[in-house]
């Protein structure tokens, strides 16, 4: 008896609401994406009761093809607590046990574009090392959104992730991201978890020279969705209040 093709790995965009005031899925996410999502029988996510609250939403719209109950969802592995070694090769591999039965597997963030600034991006990359097709689908990405919004150079920007949380620490790196953007003329673009949304922009307008552009890009898709560019020494005159539930990211332009 021949073993059955392999299936797919499809990475699934969610919305970018979480912890926001929701929006009609279909506002957010193609029809075709809603369909695929709803017919798929196994998951690997992020966390597994906000993939739950995903799948309802997209029941709401395309009829999930099974139970929610009865639908295989399993949770990435997470780093080893206290700077142990990282996640084994053998644990990704692990979840791609129903593409290789002949299923396709959908992998999905917490929100935007799976394995873009995403522990996802290791699964890829084991999918790819056992010779199975990935397949993205259609969504947006919160980075490249803020970037566009923000009239910034758009030809050439580099996603850093996050800031050192010490101070002194952070603003070393802030000098550092600045004279690299201003020596190849490049965007960088930074986020933070909500709640130190205000903290990092705090230490942005402390930190970067007044003639650097700053872009803040909030709530994005959401009804109250804004961004904001100006140079540093515009918004020291005055900066928008920023919002400790919604994610915000972050470009600034030297």
């Amino acid at each position: 008896m021949t073993a059955p093709p392999p299936g797919r790995l499809l990475l699934v965009p969610n919305t970018l609401d979480l912890g926001a005031e929701t929006v009609d899925v279909q506002d957010l996410l193609p029809l075709g994406v809603l369909r695929q999502a709803a017919a798929l029988q196994h998951w690997a996510v992020e966390d597994a009761r906000s993939t739950r609250a995903f799948l309802k939403r997209v029941h709401a719209v395309v009829p999930l093809a099974q139970a929610l109950q009865a639908i295989d969802i399993r949770e990435l592995p997470r780093p080893r607590k206290g700077g142990g070694a990282d996640v084994p090769v053998s644990e990704w591999a692990a979840l791609l046990a129903p593409v290789l039965a002949g299923h396709d597997l959908g992998l999905l963030s917490e929100a935007g574009l799976p394995a873009v600034a995403d522990p996802g991006a290791s699964l890829v990359q084991a999918a790819h090392a056992a010779g199975l097709r990935v397949v993205p689908l259609a969504g947006a990405s919160s980075l490249l959104l803020a970037l566009a919004a923000s009239g910034l150079n758009g030809q050439s920007f580099a996603f850093v992730g996050y800031l050192p949380q010490e101070a002194a620490t952070r603003t070393a790196r802030l000098r550092e991201l600045e004279t690299l953007s201003r020596r190849l003329r490049q965007t960088q673009i930074v986020i933070e978890t909500p709640y130190r949304n205000a903290a990092l922009l705090a230490a942005l307008l402390a930190g970067l020279q007044p003639g650097t552009r700053l872009s803040v890009s909030s709530g994005l898709t959401g009804p109250a969705a804004w961004t904001h560019s100006a140079t540093v020494a515009q918004w020291r005159l005055g900066a928008a209040p920023m919002n400790d539930r919604e994610p915000a990211v972050f470009c600034l332009l030297a």
